[in-house]
């Protein structure tokens, strides 16, 4: 049932050649979709992240999100990716399907920020968004993250997916048939930067620079170091520092652009040991104020200052204090993080509640 013809050839090879070991690793059990969606090699075979597996993960959420009422819209899904291996043909099957499942689909200009497809869901009022991106796993992954709309007042409006709607998408996806028989269309609609320039324009409003209480000076004269760890954020972090009137942030060169082999690191993920080295190197050349890295899809960030990396508790502190100075609360923390939070909403008169791990 796999409909890609180089798959099929990779395990006939396999099958032919006896090995066993690589049978085992593609068909010892299917790639389970969770709160993260899914994530895992590039491989064939039901255990792995190819063009057979996505396009029964599109016709699930398809299928969920489908209504029953003949008289409602057709629900519209807005589809991302990064620059990993494979990630532009999976968002293309990923249209196809949804369009052949009779859904209005759309695909932003790729590559894109995994921030930036979250932004599309609630600008365009759609009721999924769907990420082509394996993060910051290493550059033999892909995967695949669902974000879900919602009324505009709701706060999880453009936000992933939780418990228990991930158990009730892979039941979707389990029941449906093999790859080669979804159907497909080209009915779907290739959209133009007009979603990031509104997130550029929206991000770039948070600044203080954009506040009159407050000093525009400490902004525009910040030295900012910053590395997208061969990911997708630097346009779009560049362009969102000029329109707040930030200065340009100088940049680690070799790191820049785009390049889904990760040359200079061992795993793209900027809590990882090492992989800050870079760009610690160039805020100490340029005496920068605050060093900044993204990991490949943009979605996790990384704060150096004076040399010492900031832990996650101490950047998820400064952003609580940044927000609870305009807005009135609640605020969460989970139970595996520092207990910094609830003295910090004690201080402001807020409430905080502890929760579980993973998107609650």
């Amino acid at each position: 049932g796999d409909p890609e013809p180089a798959d099929r050839a990779e395990l006939t090879r396999a099958l032919e050649a006896g090995d066993l070991p690589a049978l085992r690793a593609r068909f010892s059990g299917a790639l389970r979709f969770g709160t993260a969606g899914l994530r895992g090699p590039l491989r064939a075979g039901p255990a792995g992240m190819n063009t057979a597996v996505v396009r029964r993960a599109a016709a699930g959420l398809a299928a969920w999100l489908r209504s029953p009422d003949p008289g409602r819209a057709a629900p519209l899904v807005v589809v991302g990716a990064d620059a990993r291996h494979g990630s532009e043909r999976f968002a293309l099957d990923s249209v196809r399907v949804l369009a052949g499942a009779g859904l209005r689909a759309a695909l932003l200009p790729v590559p894109v920020p995994t921030p930036v497809l979250a932004f599309a869901v609630r600008q365009l009022g759609a009721d999924a968004g769907i990420m082509v991106t394996a993060s910051h796993n290493p550059a033999t992954d892909n995967g695949y993250k669902v974000y879900l709309g919602a009324p505009a007042a709701d706060p999880a409006n453009g936000a992933q997916i939780i418990a228990p709607v991930d158990t009730m998408i892979e039941a979707a996806i389990d029941a449906v048939g093999p790859a080669a028989s979804i159907p497909l269309s080209d009915d779907w609609t290739r959209l133009g930067d007009e979603i990031r320039s509104s997130y550029l324009e929206a991000a770039a409003a948070l600044s203080p620079t954009s506040d009159t209480t407050d000093d525009t000076s400490v902004a525009t004269d910040l030295r900012v170091a910053y590395t997208p760890l061969h990911g997708v954020g630097a346009d779009t972090l560049r362009a969102v520092f000029t329109r707040a009137g930030f200065a340009p942030p100088f940049m680690v060169p070799e790191q820049a652009r785009p390049d889904p082999d990760f040359p200079t690191v061992a795993f793209p993920n900027p809590e990882e040991p090492g992989a800050m080295d870079r760009v610690l190197a160039l805020g100490r050349a340029v005496a920068a104020d605050v060093v900044i890295a993204n990991d490949p899809d943009a979605d996790r960030c990384a704060v150096a200052v004076g040399e010492r990396i900031l832990t996650g508790d101490e950047i998820g502190l400064l952003l609580a204090d940044h927000v609870l100075r305009t807005r009135p609360g609640p605020v969460a923390t989970t139970v595996v993080s520092s207990r910094a939070l609830a003295t910090l909403a004690a201080a402001y008169g807020v409430t905080c509640i502890e929760t579980l791990t993973g998107f609650k």
